[in-house]
């Protein structure tokens, strides 16, 4: 009689074990181990989720997940037993008893899939990709083998740049005509992406046709169509903005740019792209989602990666295998949120991924060997003559900031989706800080690994060919190296460097000194008692009146800067002469290196050392004076790890991020739509409020430093809150630990599962769960969390949405990540009311920013965040879903958030718990 294969299942008080006689146990700690100790290694799902959950360090384990990347590469499961069995069309397990015997049956019907698929082209060098996993000692390697029949040694399996396709250069393409799309055009295609049986949503014809007024025409420079459209939840809003945005690019041979905040929401769109492109090759040609270079698979970085494993050592054989497998079939060879499942980088390690992406800036464009089939090159070509590109906030204006990426294009129609979020994007992609690891990755970028074992090119192997015997472009080159000494190196950051680090020692070079001073005015001045003090992390301080010291050290960093920056000007220069002088001799792949490379050194080196520059010369001019109101926030901090100083920060912020959002993307641009759910702060909706509720949105995406009027749009949502949800505010519940948890636990166990804890602060967080989980678990609710289990937030998400009778905790910011329709989320339960980060940041535009209205300022991004949250409750017309706030504390005036009819009741938590059992038990 065949021994069933054993199998684990990792729960928070005891694991699930199925042993090889088929006998199911339930074990915990020294006894799990020693039954380990006796057997196979056994079947699991998420071995590092396994691992953590059970503390087990020593015994082997067979991860089910590799075997499914090995056999279903580019595949998308949730990485759990129900997840797997769902991806397999195997009937979903309903208890972890019934999870631990489906193990087996989930393997079986993997080999089987790949013995019956052994002749595919995506296996031709399967058996020789095994082989060599097998040598480093994968669990999975005797299996596949047998699977595939074959016993090869050859690794041709790993050079995947053979199999991949070559892209060909096309002329250029020609400026867009401007042809418009009227409100009716645009109702007339929405009605055909929808089809004659698509649920009929109420306003989504409406806003497609408000949408359609940001591809009018431009009349004047400087005055786009700015359209700013707030869709309530359930609207329609992706297919609604979609008709009018591919109708135009139809129409006039350009591409619609689709800008969102969150990868989760890129890969929704991209979804929703099937109904106006069925045909998957189709699609393929008319959609692109873009992201940074350094989101996707660099082919020369892999095989520099890949040599130690075909020189016979083998210690990452088993990650780049399954690397190799999914490369064969990636749609665009996005290794961040694309369809390699965000689960490789937590069994493997997220360094690996690191090393396979350009995330330094390094790539050598037409000097690589692999230049015709780099992911990232198909990308931008297709993006060229797509209809729509799928784009995100920080990418689309990092490319208006610096007149075009990587082909110097810059497109004339923007949708921004998820427009909430564009005031912090434009903060983040427009702010500057000069850093221990900045500094350290622009030496690195210019230097290389500088004798370490890394394999960083630095900017003289980039370009050493081009260079190569002309005194001309020698000279600024070697100047540019050697002033490079000056930035700080990473090693000087890295734990313990007793003689040259943060904390004290001899500074090596100018910027150690600078950032040593700095440190000393963060200790001196940091208000560190503030309340929370740990939860908000870093040490910080105004950077005037700078003392002495600070002022003295930036004097020779900032002459040390303007040393390196002023070869790298010239370099840029005379490689721009070159392209003139030597026109006739000079082949196209040449003349694309030059133009990326001046690019590159415009954007890497340049503009950063420009930008710390002006902040150095700030550092000695006057403080301002009180109530001034300054163009920059300018200050110092520390981030901390335990009681040591990990990094020194200068930072600066426009007082206002939308202003060079406005000047250099939306001016320049022909049409602007901005829409979300929620544009505007709700506040009570009088006529005035809701005039004021405009005017806000407006300057929170820049509309005042533009010479336009915006045109605006408001559709409410077709559900019906007030039958569909409910809302509370618990008014006995401490702030304490133990009282949070015993309120969640209740709240938990009440809905049976599917809800989301939301928290401001990650130490709560992390208490929270600790006392929860075995419960929970007890009461067969799984738990899930953010900053405790080993997953990152998509593959939570994906977890959460998956298992529907499970619940997730995460910080506030994992709100809008979070987009699960149905039971698998009926409740959000919220700790307390996430005001603002009392940080220096928004003290000054709390003043400046406020109109003198300072508390208002707070309540409005109070409200804006609880009506978000509040918003991923209900998600289709038959959703019902209970929100609750935990916070005592929180004032009347913020209630105002929630949609118009819904009750919000304060009562206690036995009361509310009642309440919510009753409530769900219709779900």
């Amino acid at each position: 009689m065949a021994r069933t294969p054993p199998a684990l299942i990792a729960g928070h008080r005891h694991a699930t074990l199925l042993s090889p006689d088929g006998e199911i146990r339930l074990l915990v700690g020294s006894a799990l181990t020693a039954a380990l100790r006796e057997m196979a290694p056994p079947l699991v799902v998420h071995a590092p989720l396994v691992r953590k959950r059970l503390h087990l360090n020593g015994p082997a384990l067979r991860d089910l997940l590799e075997l499914f990347a090995f056999v279903l590469p580019a595949r998308s499961t949730a990485p759990t037993p129900r997840g797997l069995a769902m991806a397999l069309d195997l009937e979903p397990p309903e208890s972890d008893e019934a999870a631990v015997i489906l193990l087996p049956e989930i393997a079986a019907n993997l080999l089987r899939r790949l013995a019956a698929g052994k002749t595919l082209p995506i296996n031709r060098h399967a058996a020789g990709v095994a082989r060599r996993m097998e040598i480093a000692g994968w669990e999975w390697a005797g299996p596949v083998l047998q699977a595939l029949g074959e016993v090869s040694n050859r690794a041709d399996g790993f050079r995947v740049w053979q199999f991949l396709p070559e892209w060909q250069e096309h002329a250029p393409p020609p400026p867009p005509a401007s042809h418009p799309v009227s409100a009716d055009e645009a109702r007339t295609r929405l009605a055909a992406l929808l089809g004659p049986n698509a649920e009929q949503r109420p306003g989504q014809a409406d806003y497609s046709a408000a949408a359609a007024a940001a591809f009018a025409p431009r009349d004047a420079v400087g005055a786009p169509h700015l359209v700013l459209a707030e869709a309530g939840t359930g609207t329609g809003k992706t297919l609604g903005y979609i008709a009018p945005a591919s109708l135009w690019a139809e129409r006039n041979g350009a591409p619609v740019w689709i800008s969102t905040f969150t990868r989760h929401l890129q890969r929704q769109i991209d979804a929703e792209l099937a109904r106006l492109y069925p045909d998957p090759l189709t699609r393929r040609a008319r959609v692109v989602v873009r992201k940074g270079r350094e989101n996707y698979l660099c082919l020369l970085n892999y095989e520099d990666v890949l040599g130690p494993v075909l020189g016979g050592s083998t210690s990452i054989a088993i990650p780049l295998g399954l690397i190799s497998r999914w490369a064969l079939m990636t749609s665009d060879g996005d290794i961040s949120g694309g369809d390699l499942p965000g689960w490789f980088s937590e069994i493997f390690g997220a360094a690996l991924l690191a090393q396979l992406a350009d995330r330094r800036g390094e790539c050598i464009h037409g000097g690589c060997r692999h230049y015709t089939r780099c992911f990232v090159e198909h990308s931008i070509r297709r993006a060229r003559g797509a209809d729509l590109v799928v784009a995100n906030h920080a990418l689309v204006m990092t490319q208006a900031a610096l007149g075009g990426l990587d082909d110097g294009a810059v497109p004339t129609r923007y949708v921004f989706d998820e427009g909430h979020h564009l005031f912090e994007a434009a903060d983040s992609a427009f702010a500057a800080e000069f850093s221990g690891r900045e500094g350290a990755e622009l030496r690195r970028w210019l230097l290389g690994a500088e004798g370490s074992r890394s394999r960083a090119r630095g900017l003289k192997a980039r370009i050493g060919d081009l260079v190569a015997g002309d005194s001309k472009l020698e000279a600024p080159l070697n100047a540019l190296m050697q002033a490079a000494a000056s930035l700080p190196r990473a090693e000087w950051l890295l734990a313990g460097e007793e003689t040259q680090d943060l904390a004290g020692g001899v500074p090596a070079n100018p910027a150690h000194a600078f950032l040593q001073a700095l440190r000393r005015q963060v200790l001196a001045r940091a208000a560190s008692d503030k309340p929370d003090a740990q939860n908000y992390g870093d040490l910080e301080c105004d950077l005037y009146p700078a003392s002495d010291d600070l002022i003295a050290a930036s004097i020779p960093l900032r002459r040390a800067l303007s040393r390196i920056a002023e070869p790298a000007r010239l370099l840029i220069a005379r490689l721009q002469e070159k392209l003139e002088e030597d026109a006739e001799d000079i082949d196209t792949a040449a003349r694309e290196r030059i133009e990326t490379m001046c690019r590159s050194l415009q954007r890497r080196a340049l503009n950063p050392l420009t930008l710390w520059g002006q902040m150095l010369a700030a550092v000695a001019e006057n403080p301002p004076e009180p109530g001034d109101r300054p163009s920059w926030i300018r200050y110092l901090s520390l981030t901390r790890d335990g009681k040591r100083d990990r990094d020194a920060l200068f930072s600066s912020h426009h007082l206002d991020p939308t202003l060079p959002f406005a000047l250099t993307l939306a001016a320049p641009a022909h049409g602007v739509l901005v829409t979300s759910a929620t544009l505007r702060d709700a506040g009570g909706m009088t006529e005035t409020d809701a005039e004021l509720s405009w005017d806000a949105a407006e300057a929170r995406i820049g509309a005042p430093h533009l010479a336009v009027t915006p045109q605006r749009a408001s559709l409410p949502s077709p559900f019906d809150y007030a039958r569909q949800t409910r809302c509370f505010v618990v008014n006995d519940v401490a702030a304490d630990i133990p009282s949070l948890a015993g309120a969640y636990k209740s709240l938990f166990v009440a809905a049976g599962g599917g809800g989301l804890g939301l928290f401001t602060a990650i130490s709560r967080l992390r208490a929270v769960h600790e006392k929860i989980a075995p419960a929970l678990e007890d009461a067969g609710i799984a738990l899930f969390s953010q900053h405790v289990d080993a997953m990152d937030n998509a593959t939570l998400v994906d977890v959460f949405r998956t298992e529907t009778n499970s619940c997730l905790l995460g910080t506030d910011a994992m709100r809008d990540g979070v987009d699960v329709p149905g039971r698998a989320l009926r409740l959000v339960v919220f700790e307390r009311v996430p005001w603002p980060r009392p940080d220096i940041l928004h003290r000054e535009r709390r003043i400046h920013l406020s109109g003198g209205d300072t508390a208002g300022y707070d309540d409005r991004i109070a409200r804006l965040r609880l009506r978000q949250a509040f918003g991923r409750l209900i998600r289709s017309a038959t959703d019902i879903g209970v929100f609750v706030l935990l916070d005592r504390r929180a004032p009347t005036r913020l209630l105002s958030a929630f949609p118009a009819g819904v009750e919000v009741k304060r009562a206690g938590l036995a009361d509310v718990v009642g309440e919510v059992a009753a409530f769900l038990k219709q779900a």
